[in-house]
């Protein structure tokens, strides 16, 4: 298959050269098989194959994009695909600066992600992960639901400007299972995401499940008085943050906008916490890695925060050409972001409820509804949904209603840091929206922030 993609290219590379047109080519395939359970029963099991072509045509400054879903035998219609693209090209506005067309000075190829025993999970072995992940916690009014989504995405490059390309491939696993009570309302939830068939461990799923089950079936509910609280946050709480810095934080051309809480001024200067690294490392494979950018340029580790001092803002190729800076090798459809771990004990839920407590401390699992508020103060606001728990200084467990934190990334992630776990976790934030982009982040397992204000706080569940 790789080979017939490949051969397709430079058949479209060839075609554009006698045509005359100074093209790039992006094709992108993904096989992608979802389950999804609503009501303890499977309401939804579906599976598509899709090719997506991009043809990008360049003339001086002007560029113009055309994309289609095809097929690999439908070769003159990808052919027409390259003559629109050039009659595009023609009535595109100039831009204000040059863009670079990618050279690929050696053809390159990763496979490393890819695990097709992951990639083509038979429906079989996704229900048995749902039966064993919820095995005894359902009853009349405990109804599980979630989501099993796992596949394979491919993507390839060919330029006019050379014959060599660019190949990846990768295959994923994210899953989402919920616990929630049919008369009262509330929900627990669990996740896991996988890189190869290995990563699944429905044991660990269960165990998350049963520990937030027995809580929200034993504890008080509460509704929390508005203040500020030392706030203990779960690992796809703390990636969803990091997902929401990546955006209006530390990329170059966002912060030449006006849309970043950074300044280029900031760079060397400590920012936030001493305990806070950021890296985009492609060596993690759990991240689904590029290690090459769509530009060609080789990907290595890049320091983003060191002990809380600002390294760099990452700089795709394009923005790179606008703004007048130098390309740092993120031309790529997500990153592979690593937050560093600390020294605390305290690596699983479990082990932080039964630690002794010398303050109450709230634990948020997972942040929900999360948008700006205002990007040059890094304000964001999110919802804390279900899955808390308010874990009382003697030793006793409430289950609080729903909260909000409006707050500034400079304080989640700054001085207010208390302490983070040894261990790391992998949160998958893939987006289930538009061409499949498998994306997770690494980070630590738990991370407390001391004095984080809740603007609001539900009544109810």
């Amino acid at each position: 298959m790789k080979d017939r993609v490949l051969e397709t290219l430079r058949d479209l590379r060839a075609y554009a050269l006698d045509r005359g047109v100074e093209a790039t080519f992006l094709y992108h395939e993904e096989d992608s098989y979802l389950m999804r359970f609503a009501n303890s029963a499977i309401s939804l099991n579906t599976n598509e194959h899709l090719i997506r072509l991009e043809i990008t045509a360049y003339q001086n400054r002007q560029r113009a994009s055309y994309g289609l879903v095809t097929a690999l035998d439908n070769l003159e219609e990808m052919r027409q695909g390259v003559d629109v693209a050039a009659e595009m090209v023609d009535h595109a506005q100039p831009l204000s600066y040059q863009p670079t067309v990618p050279v690929y000075s050696e053809s390159f190829s990763d496979e490393r992600a890819y695990d097709p025993a992951l990639a083509t999970l038979s429906n079989e072995e996704r229900l048995a992960f749902f039966n064993q992940a919820a095995a005894g916690l359902e009853t009349d009014e405990i109804r599980l639901s979630g989501i099993f989504s796992c596949g394979a995405n491919t993507i390839a490059q060919i330029t006019t400007r050379s014959d060599h390309t660019q190949y990846f491939k990768t295959s994923d696993a994210q899953i989402t299972t919920v616990l929630s009570h049919s008369t009262l309302k509330w929900e627990v939830t669990a996740e896991q995401s996988a890189q190869q068939r290995a990563d699944l461990n429905p044991d660990e799923v269960h165990r998350d499940l049963a520990f937030l089950l027995d809580h929200y079936q034993h504890d008080t509910p509460q509704q929390l008085p508005l203040g500020r609280y030392d706030i203990v946050l779960g690992p796809t709480a703390v990636a969803e943050l990091l997902s929401m810095m990546g955006y209006i934080g530390y990329n170059g051309g966002l912060m030449k906008r006006g849309f970043s809480f950074l300044k280029e001024e900031q760079i060397g200067e400590r920012v936030l916490s001493p305990r806070f690294t950021l890296t985009d490392d492609p060596r993690r494979i759990e991240t689904y890695p590029f290690r090459r950018d769509l530009m060609g340029m080789v990907r290595r580790p890049f320091p983003i925060f060191v002990d809380g001092v600002f390294e760099s803002f990452i700089w795709s190729q394009d923005e790179a050409d606008e703004f007048d800076a130098e390309p740092t090798g993120h031309a790529v459809p997500h990153n592979s972001i690593v937050m560093e771990g600390g020294d605390a004990a305290p690596g699983t839920l479990e082990e932080l409820v039964a630690a002794p407590r010398e303050s109450d401390l709230l634990y948020i699992p997972f942040l929900h509804y999360m948008n700006i508020v205002n990007p040059s103060k890094g304000l964001v606001t999110a919802s804390s949904r279900f899955g808390a728990l308010l874990l009382k200084e003697d030793g006793s467990v409430v289950v609080p209603y729903n909260v909000r934190l409006t707050q500034s990334l400079l304080d989640i992630f700054g001085d207010r840091v208390a302490w983070l776990s040894g261990e790391q976790a992998v949160a998958n934030v893939s987006s289930s929206y538009g061409a499949r982009n498998p994306t997770a982040i690494i980070v630590p397992a738990l991370m407390q922030v001391d004095g984080l204000e809740i603007s609001h706080s539900n009544s109810s569940y």
